[in-house]
């Protein structure tokens, strides 16, 4: 069944969707009056929903059965990547949306390839949030995660000072061998409460941007013996979070 994030109720039991999300229903479902879809609100509540009706701007649906779902992790994991090059960071929204991510931060690092324009910032923004939007609907989250605007290491620094948790990933800390310290952080995290988690544009950290962080009560982490690109580090912790909190048996 089609799943759909609705901006608005127009009653206790009936949603109205419009834009793009009519569009699809319309123009790539084909459906029609009768069919089903799910319908999510913005706090995470599904319902099974009939379309009733169908005009030029909008469809309405009316809801059939609310559904009791638990696809979310019990604590909110937030990804700053390091502006990557190419089409990496779309990946990285795509996939940790996938994986149960709450919210990512692109930032300007030292080494990041890519300059951000603030000009293109906008649309960048918006269509980074589509593709976690859509991410977020094939894989029944309850929840669309939010992409942050670029910002530069001070101003994540600043953000970061409402997380319970602060971790970097840091390959100096794999060569070294060290494992402890990620699986610790996880090992003492309860329900609720709020990690966030750092990576490198490709070539890493600058030394200067690492004492940074360390300064500002971040932890660097090693993510296991092999170095790991800056697309594929991200998606191992949060396969590893959802292992621990999910799958484990305790």
């Amino acid at each position: 069944m089609q799943r759909y994030f609705v901006k608005q109720r127009a009653n206790e039991n009936r949603f109205v969707i419009d834009g793009d999300d009519r569009h699809h229903i319309i123009k790539v479902m084909r459906m029609e009056i009768g069919d089903k879809i799910i319908c999510v609100e913005s706090e995470g509540q599904a319902a099974v929903c009939e379309i009733a009706k169908i005009t030029d701007e909008q469809v309405v649906a009316d809801v059939v059965q609310w559904k009791d779902e638990k696809s979310e992790l019990p604590i909110s994991i937030t990804i700053a990547s390091g502006l990557p090059k190419g089409d990496k960071l779309e990946w990285i929204i795509q996939k940790g949306t996938e994986l149960g991510a709450h919210q990512f931060i692109p930032f300007a690092a030292r080494r990041s390839v890519v300059k951000w324009d603030d000009k293109k910032a906008g649309k960048k923004v918006e269509r980074w949030q589509k593709i976690a939007k859509e991410a977020a609907e094939q894989s029944h989250r309850g929840i669309v995660p939010e992409i942050i605007s670029p910002m530069n290491i001070k101003a994540l620094i600043e953000k970061s000072k409402n997380f319970h948790y602060k971790l970097v990933a840091f390959e100096e800390e794999s060569r070294s061998g060290e494992t402890s310290i990620f699986s610790a952080t996880l090992q003492k995290m309860k329900p609720g409460e709020s990690l966030l988690l750092v990576f490198g544009p490709e070539g890493g950290l600058a030394e200067d941007e690492v004492l940074l962080l360390q300064e500002n009560d971040f932890t660097l982490c090693g993510l296991g013996p092999r170095i790991l690109r800056t697309e594929t580090a991200p998606l191992y912790a949060l396969a590893a979070i959802s292992y621990h909190f999910e799958l484990m048996r305790r």
